[in-house]
């Protein structure tokens, strides 16, 4: 039976106009997200996304206003039968120094994506000026990117 797999993601912005990237190994494939995830039942998008950045990146973050939900059909890339709904938000919060993240996309240990079956996950600054809907895997992300350099240019 198909289902709506609802997820939710934060645009967050540092001082330096850097955006934060997820770079992710996910049951063998690499993947660049946005940082956040599925929606828990019985969770409000802004308190699922809150606690997603807890989660991810150890960070306690503003939920700020909505950017985007998505407005096509999506199925899942992983199970090929869910429709994807994501919604997105802009994000702040305190100290964007605090974060923990990797230079290089996709820098894992040896025995991070040993697994085939396995997820790892790192954070990463990306200027916006060198930002692309191609930095993005998935395709509701791209849109989302696209919006964003719409909105700050390049």
């Amino acid at each position: 039976m198909a289902l709506f797999n609802v997820r939710v993601y934060g645009i967050l912005l540092d001082e330096d106009q850097r955006l934060l990237v997820s770079d992710e190994f996910i049951r063998g494939n690499y993947i660049t997200k946005l940082p956040g995830g599925g929606l828990e039942i019985g969770e409000g998008t802004r308190d699922g996304l809150a606690r997603e950045f807890m989660e991810e990146a150890n960070i306690e973050v503003h939920v700020g206003d909505h950017f985007y939900t998505t407005d096509f059909f999506q199925i899942s890339a992983f199970n090929h039968k869910d429709q994807i709904i994501s919604i997105y938000y802009l994000v702040h919060t305190a100290d964007t120094t605090i974060v923990k993240t990797k230079a290089k996309a996709f820098d894992f240990l040896p025995q991070e994506v040993a697994d085939p079956n396995g997820t790892a996950e790192h954070l990463r600054w990306i200027p916006l000026h060198a930002l692309s809907e191609d930095t993005m895997t998935l395709p509701i992300d791209k849109v989302a990117i696209k919006m964003l350099i719409e909105l700050f240019g390049k």
